[in-house]
């Protein structure tokens, strides 16, 4: 209303057309901005080991992809306070690194949370005791008052980089003073756990909680990039994390949140395991957050029991634990394990179950690099990523036997650099158990036909991979899903 009347006032000043023209434009900027895909909304807990450490290097140069609610210091198994603790503040260098470099990083993008917002939104969660979720303490109070904000009714993924135990109270809290607010909670609530690293989903949220089918998923997959990523990734994937790329491409001259990156005494990747929990949720086009057995950066995921998703092993015979997934039961830890008892093991069923996440490694870790270069230099002489688009739609209803064409017209780089296009077919993500025949796949339009034995409601996964030739390569995607009918 404020705004019609102030047309109108226009009106009788300026004259008419002028008026319509300007009005024209500004719904059309306002419906561009409202058709904008919101950027995902995320709360880290952490139990601050030094892999998390890492990972929160990774994790605040990516600050501008997401709306971050919270950034809360939990326990775990592994870690509380008295035992191998990092220190209640373990996270404050960081912060204070990341307001020194963030001026250089707003040249990129603009979105970059300014230092005051994410201190803002830390805070000390249970971490007195391996599980410890009696105590109501301000990382889980902060918690409760972001999922019962009404005012922002977006999915909240919650990272679990320690144990749940924070995120527990806080739905214990919910239950006990706010019972009318569950079912709205729940319906706001992702949850993404590196391990169960303690026993609270088990003992607490999954019987308290499991009637409202709370998407969770559980990561074993996480070790193909922990302390051990040099027995469990393949050869040509392992250079982008030794010392000579680490010290290159992220900690030298990079400034000082790069300079804080606790990489080993040689200069190599020591670990960031909890990384796939936000790398889920980056915005690269793969559109990972629609279904956990999509795949991304974060890895691809199988439902095994109600809305909880574990990591897919091969073997049909195998049988899932009912309870923890995590360090005694997972199985790609187990194997693991076979293999730091004899050095000159090789496990391929190991490499191939981590494959998920290491198919993406020269990707992320270019990407990384890219982020570090971000820190100091100006836009023109850093590398910014492709924006993909398709004039084909992203959701297809096809039938066998026909042709599908396939087109990447659109498609852009802030950067002008020269682009290379990839199609392929994710074969693991559809559930058409075959191959489609795609033709052009490395050009810009290509073309696949739909196997005339697929049968109505499977789907076949298409992935438009365009990579950039700048320094280092960068690569985004658009990911097409086609139904038979």
């Amino acid at each position: 209303m404020k705004m019609l009347q102030f047309i109108k006032r226009l009106a009788k000043s300026l004259g008419p057309s002028i008026v319509l023209l300007a009005f024209q434009l500004t719904l059309a900027a306002t419906t561009a901005a409202e058709t904008k895909p919101s950027k995902p909304r995320v709360i880290v807990t952490s139990d601050g080991e030094i892999d998390d450490e890492c990972s929160m290097v990774r994790f605040l140069l990516y600050a501008n992809e997401w709306d971050i609610e919270g950034i809360i210091t939990s326990s775990s198994q592994y870690h509380w306070q008295g035992h191998k603790w990092a220190g209640d503040d373990w996270i404050q260098p960081y912060l204070k690194a990341y307001a020194k470099v963030r001026p250089n990083l707003v040249k990129h993008d603009s979105r970059y949370p300014t230092a005051d917002y994410l201190q803002a939104r830390t805070f000390l969660g249970n971490v007195k005791a391996e599980g410890e979720m009696e105590e109501v303490t301000p990382g889980s109070q902060h918690i409760v008052n972001v999922l019962l904000d009404e005012s922002d009714d977006r999915p909240i993924w919650i990272q679990a980089w320690g144990g749940p135990n924070t995120i527990a109270r806080a739905l214990k809290t919910i239950e006990e003073d706010h019972l009318e607010k569950m079912a709205y909670v729940a319906n706001k609530i992702r949850l993404f756990f590196i391990w169960e690293q303690d026993s609270t989903y088990q003992d607490y949220i999954r019987p308290h909680w499991g009637k409202y089918n709370i998407q969770t998923i559980v990561s074993d997959q996480f070790i193909a990039i922990m302390y051990h990523w040099d027995k469990s990734l393949p050869p040509e994937q392992q250079k982008f994390f030794t010392g000579k790329w680490t010290i290159e491409h992220l900690v030298r001259n990079h400034g000082p949140l790069c300079a804080s990156y606790k990489a080993k005494e040689n200069g190599d990747f020591r670990s960031e395991g909890d990384s796939p929990s936000f790398m889920h949720a980056i915005p690269t086009g793969l559109r990972s957050l629609e279904s956990p057995d999509w795949g991304g950066w974060g890895g691809r995921y199988a439902r095994v029991r109600e809305n909880t998703w574990l990591d897919p092993v091969a073997n049909p015979a195998y049988q899932y634990p009912e309870g923890r997934w995590f360090g005694n039961s997972a199985w790609g830890r187990l194997r693991l394990r076979n293999i730091e008892r004899d050095r000159n093991a090789e496990d391929q069923e190991l490499i191939e179950y981590l494959k998920p996440i290491w198919r993406w490694a020269e990707t992320f870790q270019n990407d990384f690099a890219s982020r570090a270069d971000w820190c100091v230099k100006p836009y023109d002489e850093a590398n910014h990523p492709p924006v993909v688009k398709l004039t084909t739609p992203l959701n297809l209803k096809v039938r066998p036997g026909t042709t599908v064409q396939l087109s990447a017209q659109g498609t852009s780089d802030p950067d002008a650099d020269e682009l290379a296009y990839y199609w392929w077919q994710y074969q693991e993500a559809g559930t058409y158990d075959g191959i489609s025949n795609l033709m052009d796949g490395n050009n810009q339009d290509a073309s696949f036909t739909v196997p005339n034995d697929a049968n109505v409601g499977e789907t076949i996964h298409i992935i438009c991979e365009v990579t950039d030739n700048g320094t280092p390569p960068l690569t985004r995607y658009e990911r097409v899903v086609a139904e038979i009918k």
